[in-house]
């Protein structure tokens, strides 16, 4: 009696790579969705910290997961804290996506005189803000408040001060808006012939 020995009919080229390609879009889809995002600063609003032309990769998981299109969690994560480089949803419109420093947490209180940030009543040390106009004082961008951070609100400031639009001018950052926090430039150039290898691989902080 001779056995008969079958094999399995083999998938079509174009089907495995098929197959292939959908498995890679669901992985990057997770990814992009749940842990890590690329943005691009497209301002000068973070100089020193960024410069326009950094790309940068933000943990989505640093704060929570949440389901998407909606504002449930599913693991909530930390809380975003004083010094924080986060990317939200800009109030005024939450389809734009911003990026500013935290400054204030909720419960906070908040006020700059003459350029100088308060919290608390305490002048707040920041080797990382500029200032391009420092001999200009102008109305709420260089003396503001003070103003108290309500629950579940956060206070941000571009560190490039004379030149950023942020909690000054439009108000605090609900904790729901708060999308990712700044990890770690993955790629820089101010243009073809300027590729700035040494921020390659920098932590944002």
């Amino acid at each position: 009696m001779s056995l008969v020995h079958t094999s399995r009919p083999t998938k079509p080229l174009w089907r495995e790579y098929g197959e292939a390609l959908i498995v890679a879009l669901v992985l990057a889809l997770i990814i992009r969705t749940f842990i890590v995002q690329a943005f691009k600063i497209p301002s000068e609003s973070m100089l020193q910290t960024l410069l326009v032309g950094d790309h940068l990769l933000a943990s989505k998981f640093a704060y929570g997961v949440r389901i998407p299109f909606t504002n449930t969690h599913i693991y909530r994560g930390d809380d975003p804290l004083k010094g924080d480089i986060i990317i939200f949803e800009y109030p005024k419109d939450p389809s734009v996506d911003y990026i500013k420093r935290i400054v204030a947490t909720p419960g906070d209180t908040v006020e700059i005189r003459n350029k100088q940030l308060y919290r608390n009543g305490e002048a707040v040390n920041e080797p990382y803000a500029r200032f391009t106009e420092p001999d200009h004082v102008a109305p709420v961008r260089d003396n503001f408040g003070p103003v108290t951070v309500p629950a579940e609100k956060y206070f941000v400031m571009g560190d490039n001060r004379d030149n950023s639009l942020d909690s000054r001018f439009w108000g605090f950052v609900d904790r729901s808006a708060i999308r990712a926090k700044a990890w770690r430039i993955y790629w820089s150039w101010g243009g073809l012939d300027d590729i700035r290898w040494s921020r390659i691989g920098q932590k944002v902080e």
